[in-house]
């Protein structure tokens, strides 16, 4: 915990993601949620100071594994093999490619200070697709703006960026689509901060 915040790691893997988490704010991870058996099996040997929930994002309670506790960083990092390139033309999932709306979820339920999500760049696009499970052409991007918008209505200030994993140490030059979303009065700070 940060001064009494939570830091939760949804689509928690091998546990990535909660040490460069760990290595920022120089606190644990304190909930790691992953449906996966063998990925919570790995996080839980790299953290084993997380609560871990093995169940899908959608099952967990957030007010429940949140015990009263305020939720000072949310992470996410929904499955990107539906929006990546690297699936090419092949039949999409929409159910896979909704993961995200989780973030919402969790904004509206126990109103995290930040939340940051991480996807591939194509990302931006996501929209509705037809019959054929393919996105349609002219709709692109049209409900990555209402998740966005839904997030500045919860009253989240919202910024996104595409980098170069590669820039930052990590082994690979993967092109990824990062968003921060905090409250008002952190985003005021945050701005303020950087005019200094």
């Amino acid at each position: 915990m940060i001064n009494g915040e939570l830091i939760v790691d949804n689509f928690a893997g091998g546990g990535g993601a909660s040490t460069g988490m760990e290595m920022a704010t120089g606190y644990s991870v304190d909930i790691a949620i992953n449906h996966d058996p063998e990925a919570i099996r790995m996080h839980k040997a790299n953290h084993p100071n997380t609560k871990h929930y093995c169940e899908s994002v959608w099952d967990v309670d957030p007010v429940k594994a949140c015990n009263g506790h305020p939720v000072g960083l949310a992470w996410f990092s929904p499955d990107c093999k539906h929006f990546s390139k690297a699936k090419g033309g092949k039949p999409k999932d929409k159910n896979i490619r909704g993961l995200a709306w989780v973030a919402l979820r969790w904004a509206g339920i126990v109103r995290p200070r930040v939340i940051m999500l991480e996807n591939v760049e194509e990302f931006k696009t996501w929209g509705p697709l037809n019959r054929s499970h393919r996105p349609i052409k002219q709709k692109q991007g049209v409900t990555f703006d209402k998740f966005v918008e839904q997030l500045r209505r919860l009253g989240y200030e919202v910024e996104f960026n595409e980098l170069v994993a590669a820039d930052y140490g990590a082994p690979t030059m993967r092109k990824r689509l990062w968003r921060l979303c905090v409250k008002d009065v952190l985003w005021q700070l945050v701005k303020k901060l950087e005019s200094q």
